[in-house]
């Protein structure tokens, strides 16, 4: 069976009894005029509203819509109002547990629907960046066909986790973090609307409060630690949603992520950008959010291995060999104890001096290959280990650096297509200092000098 969450039977279960799903689902606004936050998407005869037919005429543009924004923020919402707005089935996939087989299933589900029944579907596929390339590439024929209407979900930048034939023939949209105002009116109506709570619980002004501290701007989040204050509030007979009972009910909860989720990587983001701006506190407390969610130990220290290279580099050259014995460390001995080899490589991390010399110099170097700045390999420098090699040139006239003083042969190394291009330009902030005067010695030498400059952008 095609998982299929809002079939009619379904839908008819949830009528009949509301209490059956969670807060975050039953108050899910049924109109685009529900909707909360969000409004450049909802303006008269914007994208969204003339797609489910309310500019008149039906819908219009691309049968395919990416939206794009952090999580929490109606991404699911605008997917589902989507499929009631235009009476079309609704069927959901997440790219996490989804592969190409129920893909493809869904695909004939849906053609075998309009066929039989007339009815069309609107496919929603949540973290659709999730996907591989030939994953992505599976849904273009239903996407071309118009077969189904896909709605994409995605956390990451669709240009860089989406194939472009795919983005090409969608919609994109960007979704905006919900604003204070926006997750007020939502818990209101949560509170008093008949789908959520009916006024059975009172929020006062602290615990709103709280809760607005504690979503960060997540609608899901927010009607998620409701529910489970009203839940407690309740089994205490009490009329309101105390501030005590609402700490006490999401105290643990706040500590925790998801780990195969967004906050998983918001944290893990939060942790590698700290150790860059040099704010040990700050890093050693997402680090410790990482350890007492549960977090693999492996993948902090693999992050701290990127971080070393990518934020240190040379202007520490210890920083990676530590990154590196800690991952070691880490696979050995596991946790609890793993905690303080994290904890030794994260202060010596965020401590270390800073330089992106590395980062920037590969990422040059690479798109100058990119834009086709390639060439052929200078003649001299090319293989000469097989016979017919000195008859094409290849190797003749080379000069071996170790017989030269200074081990320093001043010959073309790069291709013509790139000569003189700089693509290391290190700082002088920590050992880097040493490197930087090496480099402008290395290259006078060469007959460099100051030509050349930066790679072009």
């Amino acid at each position: 069976m095609e998982p299929d969450l809002f079939t009619a039977a379904a839908e008819d279960r949830q009528e009949k009894d509301p209490s059956s799903s969670p807060l975050a689902v039953r108050m899910r606004p049924r109109t685009l005029d529900e909707v909360v936050g969000q409004q450049h998407l909802l303006k008269p005869g914007s994208p969204l509203r003339r797609l489910v037919g309310e500019a008149g005429g039906g819908p219009a543009g691309p049968s395919s819509v990416i939206l794009w924004g952090p999580p929490g923020t109606g991404k699911t919402t605008l997917a589902y109002v989507v499929s009631k707005a235009t009476n079309k089935r609704f069927v959901e996939l997440s790219a996490i547990t989804a592969g190409v087989k129920e893909v493809r299933a869904v695909i004939e589900g849906a053609r075998r629907a309009t066929g039989g029944f007339g009815r069309e579907t609107v496919l929603f596929l949540d973290e659709i960046h999730r996907f591989s390339k030939a994953q992505q590439d599976s849904l273009l024929p239903a996407v071309e066909n118009r077969w189904v209407t896909l709605i994409a979900a995605t956390t990451e930048n669709p240009y860089f986790s989406i194939i472009s034939p795919l983005l090409s023939r969608s919609l994109l949209l960007t979704l905006e973090p919900l604003t204070d105002e926006d997750l007020r009116a939502l818990l209101r109506r949560a509170v008093s609307d008949e789908r959520g709570l009916t006024g059975a619980v009172a929020l006062p002004e602290d615990a709103e409060a709280h809760l607005l501290r504690i979503a960060g701007g997540d609608a899901r989040r927010a009607l998620t630690a409701l529910e489970a204050a009203a839940g407690a509030a309740l089994a205490k007979h009490e009329a309101e949603i105390t501030l005590e009972t609402l700490e006490e009910t999401v105290d643990r909860a706040a500590v925790k992520y998801d780990r195969d989720g967004d906050q998983h990587y918001d944290v893990a983001s939060a942790l590698i950008k700290s150790i860059r701006g040099s704010d040990v506190d700050a890093a050693l407390h997402y680090l410790a959010r990482m350890i007492e969610a549960g977090e693999d130990p492996r993948f902090i220290a693999r992050r701290l291995m990127i971080s070393a290279s990518e934020d240190i580099g040379l202007a520490d050259p210890t920083a990676l060999p530590t990154a590196v014995a800690a991952a070691q460390a880490v696979a050995m001995i596991g946790f609890p104890e793993a905690a303080l080899t994290l904890s030794h490589a994260t202060i010596a991390l965020a401590l270390a001096p800073k330089s992106n010399a590395a980062t920037l110099a590969i990422s040059a170097a690479q798109e100058d290959v990119r834009r086709g700045l390639a060439g052929p390999v200078p003649a001299h420098l090319r293989d000469g280990h097989y016979k017919g090699a000195a008859k094409l040139g290849h190797a003749q006239g080379y000069i071996y650096p170790h017989d030269v003083p200074g081990g320093i042969a001043a010959q073309e190394y790069a291709p013509e297509a790139v000569r003189g291009r700089k693509y290391y330009e290190p700082t002088r902030y920590g050992a880097e200092a040493r490197y930087a005067d090496v480099a402008d010695r290395v290259r006078e030498r060469l007959g460099r000098g100051e030509q050349g400059g930066a790679p072009s952008a």
